[in-house]
């Protein structure tokens, strides 16, 4: 096999082929802003769409052939020179000309024979090359094509001036191993050589790679890799794939592979699944612990290439696998200084919340960190035993507490359980101090039922006012919490 790996140029289809995604239509404005950056990130051809498509569509793509830009533009045809006269309105400098080559193609949707369809493959191409474009003569469904056929095909279209060719696996059956038993047999034809892939088996980055080990010139890709079915060869993936696995060099700018990856998923409205390869939302992304804790010590434990080569960063998450490592880098982040006793009970409420199903953000370390922060900085009252009862009885709390190392029992009723249990907390403490509640704020700090909710409390003593705060999954907790914290706070400052 040759191992060619070098001037690799790149075709993106991503507002043609990635456009006849399902659902997706894009505008003339929506159009040029992916083509701006695209020409931006460094693509040598756009195929900005199928000028027989449309009047809409040919008014996106004239937009984008007389925007200025570097890459060559480009729009696909059929063999038919109706096909090349749409595309000559909009002022596009080549064609991409599918010519179906399976039997199955010819037979079936074309109703043709292969001779039939050769001669017309030659005759549209020397009339585009008449009219003065690039021709890329492309076989459509190459890989279920006798092979001597398709090369009768595609040295007739170079004959008549074809400038590249390109082999279309259309419905995504090639494998590694055949992709380079071919390209070896058909890269020496008298012009370049592309190579298009579709993703029906999860091989087309696979496939794509390997035809250009074996001789192919240029990769047909798209952002996301989005198109019909399963979708076309990813860009980020090859480019990646080729600077850092074969240490090629592309000339495409890596770093901003991630931003035109969330331009095209919010244009197109395709979301890109989380556990997707570059750019999906966790491909740099941590929680277990034992990961973090590599990542603190060398990046490279957990991670094959810098988040920062693709315009990225590197997150943290804390969920139930996450370990002291994790928190306390996260921390750290939102410049929090912890003990390690604060540390384990930080992490333990973490894994509480987690094991519930829910992740933890930003805002849910803070409230919980700060929480602990304040009840664990020697308090004089601390919380033993809470039970509360509620429903059709009269909500009842039954609380126990050490004040100054002596434990006190008490109970109370109210309106509500958390009534009922601040009424009881009240009374446990009236001998030591008379506490006042002035002021009761719950927010929800992440959505659903069970979503972590941080109480804050304005408690006065004596003229003396503070406020204090409690986060739980559990609304009672987070209030006895919250009301703890503050008493505390009020002893310290009056005694």
């Amino acid at each position: 096999m040759v191992d060619s790996l070098k001037n690799i140029k790149f075709l993106d289809t991503t507002l043609r082929d990635g456009e006849q995604s399902p659902g997706v239509s894009l505008t003339v404005d929506e159009k040029l802003w992916i083509a701006r950056k695209l020409d931006s990130l460094g693509v040598d051809i756009i195929e900005a769409g199928s000028a027989i498509t449309s009047k809409g569509e040919r008014e996106s793509m004239k937009a984008v052939a007389n925007e200025g830009l570097n890459a060559e533009i480009a729009s696909y045809c059929r063999i038919k020179t109706i096909d090349v006269d749409k595309a000559l309105e909009c002022d596009v400098d080549a064609i991409h000309l599918v010519v179906p080559v399976s039997d199955l193609h010819i037979e079936r949707k074309l109703k043709k024979d292969r001779e039939t369809v050769l001669q017309e493959a030659v005759s549209v191409c020397e009339y585009a090359k008449d009219h003065g474009l690039i021709v890329e003569l492309s076989g459509e469904d190459a890989s279920r094509a006798d092979l001597d056929y398709l090369t009768s095909v595609y040295k007739a279209g170079v004959g008549a001036g074809a400038d590249r060719l390109c082999f279309c696996d259309t419905v995504g059956v090639l494998t590694p191993e055949k992709t380079a038993e071919v390209f070896s047999k058909i890269s020496d034809l008298g012009a370049p050589i592309s190579v298009h892939c579709h993703n029906d088996f999860g091989m087309a980055t696979a496939n794509t790679v390997a035809a250009l080990r074996a001789g192919a010139s240029c990769a047909h890709v798209t952002i996301n890799g989005i198109g019909e079915r399963a979708g076309n060869t990813p860009l980020e993936e090859v480019v990646m794939v080729l600077e850092s696995l074969y240490n090629t060099k592309t000339n495409i700018d890596c770093k901003q592979i991630y931003t035109i990856s969330r331009l095209v998923s919010r244009l197109t409205g395709m979301a890109v699944a989380p556990n997707k390869a570059i750019v999906g939302t966790n491909a740099f992304t941590h929680e277990a612990g034992i990961h973090v804790h590599g990542l603190m010590a060398d990046t490279r434990t957990y991670e094959s290439i810098r988040p920062e080569m693709v315009g990225r960063e590197r997150k943290i998450v804390l969920g139930k696998h996450a370990g002291s490592s994790s928190v306390e880098l996260a921390l750290r982040e939102l410049g929090l200084v912890i003990d390690d006793k604060q540390l384990k009970e930080i992490v333990a409420r973490i894994k509480d919340v987690a094991d519930r199903g829910k992740r933890i953000t930003d805002a849910d370390l803070q409230s919980i960190a700060e929480t602990v922060l304040e009840i664990t900085s020697h308090p004089r009252v601390t919380l033993k035993e809470l039970t509360v009862v509620s429903g059709t009885v009269t909500p009842t709390a039954s609380i126990k507490l050490t004040m100054d190392g002596i434990d006190v029992v008490e109970s109370g009723i109210g309106t509500g359980p958390v009534d009922a249990a601040i009424v009881a907390i009240r009374k446990a403490i009236s001998e030591m101090a008379d506490i006042s509640l002035e002021e009761y704020h719950v927010d929800a700090i992440t959505g659903g039922t069970d979503a972590l909710v941080e109480v804050i409390v304005k408690l006065s003593r004596d003229g003396k006012i503070t406020t204090a705060r409690g986060a739980r999954s559990d609304i009672i907790m987070a209030s006895v919490e919250a009301v703890v914290a503050g008493i505390n706070q009020l002893m310290k400052n009056k005694d």
